[in-house]
């Protein structure tokens, strides 16, 4: 039989200063471009925070009283003010929905009874998902010194977060209505993201 040469096909054109593309079932590298560069990971963090909130919830999904230290925190939100009091369910969404910083910090606060001990948390799942290049010093993925992923360790979390049925059916949707407590009523958020 007559051989037949395969062309390669052209790599993709990425804008990203970091990309990679790899199978979540068998962590194989498809694709990689500058992949193992640290750099700040800005709200992706929050991948690894609404999955350890989300695991918590589903021993105690117990509701949670908001306080002015939870809320003392800039940028993007979800509107929580103290005396709030929702689900620590609705923590995660509020993260995922609205990239909301005052959820981030609430449910550091909630599972780890401090952000310190949360992000200790945090960075013992980083080892456990051999994320060897990720360190995390905020639950929210503000700026902070030493605060940094790459981008192969950001999919190897990726992939994991989405291994959890609350973590994937919260991120697949456009939007979604989130219960809160105090006061009693929901709110509904649109996903922005692609």
């Amino acid at each position: 039989a007559p051989q037949v040469q395969a062309e390669p096909l052209p790599l993709p054109s990425v804008s990203a200063s970091a990309a990679v593309l790899l199978r979540a079932d068998t962590g194989s590298v498809l694709y990689a471009h500058d992949a193992e560069t640290e750099r700040p990971m800005a709200s992706t963090t929050k991948i690894m925070t609404a999955l350890l909130t989300l695991e918590a919830a589903e021993q105690d999904d117990r509701v949670i009283t908001v306080t002015d230290e939870m809320v003392r925190v800039e940028g993007s939100s979800m509107g929580l003010q103290a005396e709030n009091a929702l689900p620590l369910s609705s923590l995660a969404k509020g993260m995922l929905l609205a990239s909301g910083n005052d959820a981030a910090n609430a449910a550091a606060i909630a599972v780890g009874g401090n952000t310190e001990a949360f992000v200790e948390q945090m960075n013992a799942r980083a080892q456990e998902l051999h994320m060897m290049h990720t360190h995390f010093v905020t639950p929210s993925g503000l700026d902070a010194e030493g605060h940094v992923s790459t981008a192969l360790d950001m999919a190897k979390l990726g992939a994991a977060a989405l291994e959890n049925e609350a973590f994937a059916g919260i991120v697949r949707e456009k939007q979604l209505a989130v219960p809160f407590v105090k006061p009693e009523q929901t709110i509904s958020y649109s996903n922005h993201n692609k």
